[in-house]
């Protein structure tokens, strides 16, 4: 948002609006620009990434509150992999495996969570929840350490 002040512009005071970052891992280009339009429109600032070599690469750049992946990127593991590397990271992001399929086997022993984008209005209530509950883990960390 924009003041205007006899044709001068400046920004409106107090803190700037800073937004959750996510990263998306989605080989399929069609899949990947979708869910990023889509959680973009949500408000969030969304990284994308078309392999897992580019995701790890992004992981350790910026820090993220969400980690959504694709299941089956380059392999059948290759979002895994990405979704556990991504619990290792210091800052803790959420995670969550991402599908355009529907999926019935069963976890992995994770606590990775299922989002499909076939179901588009529950989708960025879903994400809310994800940042949500990341959120206060990190709280209650901090307080634990106080």
């Amino acid at each position: 948002m924009d003041f205007s002040i006899k044709g001068k512009s400046r920004k409106p005071p107090g803190k700037s609006l800073e937004l959750a970052r996510v990263l998306l891992v989605d080989d399929d280009a069609t899949s990947r620009l979708t869910l990023q339009a889509v959680l973009r429109a949500g408000g969030y600032s969304v990284d994308a990434a078309a392999t897992t070599y580019e995701a790890l690469g992004k992981l350790h750049e910026r820090q993220y509150e969400l980690v959504l992946s694709d299941m089956s990127t380059e392999s059948q593991e290759a979002g895994l992999e990405v979704i556990a590397h991504a619990k290792l990271m210091d800052y803790q992001p959420a995670v969550a495996v991402v599908t355009s399929y529907r999926k019935t086997s069963g976890s992995d022993g994770s606590d990775s969570r299922l989002v499909e984008p076939e179901d588009l209005p529950g989708l960025l209530g879903r994400v809310a929840d994800l940042i949500s509950q990341r959120a206060a883990r990190m709280v209650q960390g901090q307080l634990k350490q106080a």
